[in-house]
């Protein structure tokens, strides 16, 4: 880089930058001492940005006394100036000496530099701001007091201050291009801080970005000090020449390169700055991650350590929403109590809160020692907007139990270990933790689905208990949902619970449902239970269902998404529990309803509890058209076994075999899984799928494919 020579203050001529930082580097030989510049800094700040020719006086009377005196509480200033106020002065009296004597700008910083030669880079640049705030502060505290005071008077007067206001309007080009080169001063001042102060445990002169960043250290603190220099300058010439001093070409030349120059350092700091923190960032995130893992793995005498580690460590607020009171309360609330923390982001359903709140109510009235925690965990690379502000709010104003502040309350490590350990993939879970901060079920959340609060105490044990208490019948299918249904079963009736989207398919289906069942003189009923996903499509079903007389079906739209969140619930509480696989027949009817569903209509046969036939749409209606097939058989074998058997012949015709998909939010997904219809190894694949669901914001559990 060329640098041009001018007059009074202008660029020093040199071959090129190399040559002018080897000069700059042959000045400093730190002698090891370290200075806190931060006290001096916030006082240097405090007194350039009061400093300017647009600050009215009495804007400062009561802020400036109220922010001071809150610095003075947190910063002692005199053990810092008590150090350095020697070097400062007699930098400030160098700054004017030389301006006057007309020296240039390149010298002057030389010299500077060489008489702070024993101090860090951060300790230059900041003691050559404070002797730079004396004179400038000076300047102004005298245009701002002179008025109203007569000592300032006089001493503006000494200074040509009266006259040099009276020129303010043909002087303020000038004072604003000198405000602009300031507020870059500082801003690089603090970048090169900032640098300084970042932690020595976490990241060190290896990592790249602070080895980069520091080699371009010297180069900002040369061109910074020149920059004061320059700003000296013209305050120096103006307070002793007069307003009549005209700011030559070649000066403001300067002034407009050096704010040009320094603009350039400071974004290219800041770039670099950035990068540090962010490799802090994921250093602290790590250690915190690490020590998530071997806090759950020790035994604590109650749960205060677990939640403060998970929720917030520290006393500085309390982090919890009571949701009765809305108030906030301490993490203390929840001292050695059951704790459920309700896992999710800021999509959760209504349908899911209202369930939820209906086994939480029965839950409490059980045992009062258990409380839930809502844990919002958000992304947190996204950029919080007012919109998820709103959604946040709305939701925590709805739950009738504790809520976590806000999500940003809760740490990254945190964040990774409840994706990670708990497999939490945005569908809510529900973790369970024990008085002592042990988890006893990683998610309870499925188990609350199939059993409301007859799965208490929610626990991975009670969950083994209820599943070998079970059987594959009927009321697994519908208990805790419909009445009408269970009134059936204890009826004994023929019950075909069916789904599907094909309209056709449905039409077909109850008509030859129902003329079997007359010609076989059966008391027959038929249930529409829609589908998993397509919801605009089952809409359309249940308008044909309504307008034809066609079956009974659920009308509330929320009864079809609780019947399928407990039939999917069913299947992931088994992959919990890693029992998937195990011949366990109910396991392997459970599966074929699910693919089913995925490929079109299905229907269950029941004689009141007992579940006769689970078939594909296509194999069941072919069973009840071909009815004169197998009609014989009914006297000698029974209905039931007539349909099964024939049913069995036509499944063996088509074989289809089944298909799951798994979304990636689905949390534990199988490393493998067995064809429930061939017993094989299923292979896997990787889908994209749209999973735009229109009429229901949570779609279902099962996306991509295996």
């Amino acid at each position: 880089m060329q640098l041009i020579k001018g007059d009074r203050g202008g660029m020093l001529s040199m071959s090129d930058d190399n040559v002018m930082m080897k000069q700059v580097q042959a000045t400093h030989a730190p002698d090891g001492r370290e200075v806190d510049v931060a006290p001096l800094l916030h006082l240097v700040e405090d007194i350039l940005n009061r400093a300017t020719l647009q600050v009215e006086p009495p804007l400062l009377a009561g802020q400036a006394h109220a922010e001071m005196e809150e610095k003075n509480h947190q910063i002692s200033y005199s053990i810092v100036l008590d150090a350095l106020s020697y070097v400062i002065d007699r930098i400030s009296c160098e700054i004017a000496y030389k301006a006057l004597g007309g020296a240039d700008a390149h010298g002057t910083t030389m010299t500077i530099l060489e008489t702070l030669t024993s101090f860090q880079w951060d300790a230059k640049l900041v003691m050559t701001l404070a002797a730079f705030a004396l004179h400038y502060g000076e300047f102004w505290l005298l245009a701002q007091i002179y008025s109203s005071n007569q000592l300032a008077k006089s001493m503006a007067i000494l200074k040509q201050l009266p006259t040099i206001l009276e020129h303010s309007g043909p002087l303020k080009p000038r004072f604003d291009a000198l405000n602009k080169l300031i507020k870059n001063i500082l801003e690089v001042t603090r970048s090169v801080v900032k640098f300084k102060e970042l932690p020595p445990s976490y990241i060190s002169q290896d990592v790249p970005a602070l080895s980069a960043a520091m080699a371009h250290v010297p180069a900002a603190v040369y061109w910074t000090v020149r920059a004061i220099v320059a700003c000296a300058n013209q305050i120096t010439l103006l307070t002793t020449m007069g307003h009549e001093y005209a700011l030559t070409t070649t000066e403001s030349w300067e002034l407009s390169t050096l704010e040009h120059k320094l603009t350039n350092i400071h974004e290219h700091m800041r770039k670099e700055l950035a990068t540090c923190h962010q490799h802090i960032d994921e250093k602290r995130s790590l250690e915190e991650y690490k020590m998530l893992v071997d806090m759950f793995e020790m035994i604590h005498i109650d749960n205060m350590k677990v939640l403060k580690s998970l929720i917030y460590s520290k006393d500085d607020m309390q982090p919890l929403v009571d949701g009765s009171t809305k108030r906030r309360v301490s993490i203390e609330v929840l001292r050695r109590k059951n704790v459920l923390l309700l896992i999710s982001d800021l999509n959760i359903s209504n349908d899911e809160l209202a369930i939820l709140e209906q086994i939480y109510n029965e839950t409490t009235r059980l045992d009062s020692q258990y409380e839930v925690i809502w844990i919002p965990v958000v992304d947190p690379s996204i950029v919080w907007t007012e919109a998820m502000h709103k959604q946040f709010e709305t939701l925590q104003s709805t739950m009738p139990w504790y809520t976590v502040s806000h999500p940003s309350v809760i740490e990254k490590a945190v964040v990774r270990y409840i994706r990670e350990k708990w497999h939490f993939r945005n569908k809510a879970i529900l973790v369970v933790l024990d008085p002592q901060g042990r988890v006893v079920s990683p998610n309870a959340i499925h188990m609350m689905w199939i059993w409301g609060s007859n799965a208490f105490p929610f626990t991975s044990l009670r969950e083994e208990s209820l599943w070998r208490e079970e059987a594959w019948r009927l009321e697994l299918l519908v208990n805790g949902i419909d009445p009408m249904i269970l009134n059936w079963i204890k009826d004994g009736k023929y019950i075909f619970l069916y789904g599907g989207d094909d309209v056709e398919w449905v039409r077909k289906f109850t008509n030859t449902a129902r003329a079997v069942a007359v010609a076989s003189r059966i008391p027959l009923e038929m249930a529409y239970v829609g589908k998993s996903t397509k919801k605009e499509l089952v809409r359309r079903v249940l308008a044909t269902i309504t307008v034809e007389k066609l079956s009974y079906f659920w009308q509330d739209p929320t009864m079809i998404w609780f019947f399928w969140t407990r039939l999917e619930s069913m299947l992931f509480s088994k992959i919990q529990q890693g029992k998937l696989d195990d011949h366990d027949p109910m396991m392997l009817e459970i599966k074929k309803l699910l693919s089913y569903d995925k490929e079109g209509g299905w229907a269950v046969l029941s004689k009141g509890s007992n579940i006769i036939s689970n078939g594909h749409g296509n194999t069941v209606l072919t069973t009840l058209v071909e009815y004169d097939l197998w009609k014989e058989e009914i006297p000698v074998k029974g209905f039931d076994l007539a349909y099964d058997d024939h049913h069995k012949k036509v499944h063996g015709v088509t074989y289809p075999c089944c298909r799951f998909e798994f979304p990636n939010t689905a949390g534990r997904i199988p490393e493998g899984m067995k064809c429930p219809e061939c017993h094989r190894y299923m292979e896997k694949y990787t889908t994209f799928l749209c999973c735009h669901d229109e009429g229901h914001p949570t779609a279902s559990p099962f996306r991509g494919e295996l």
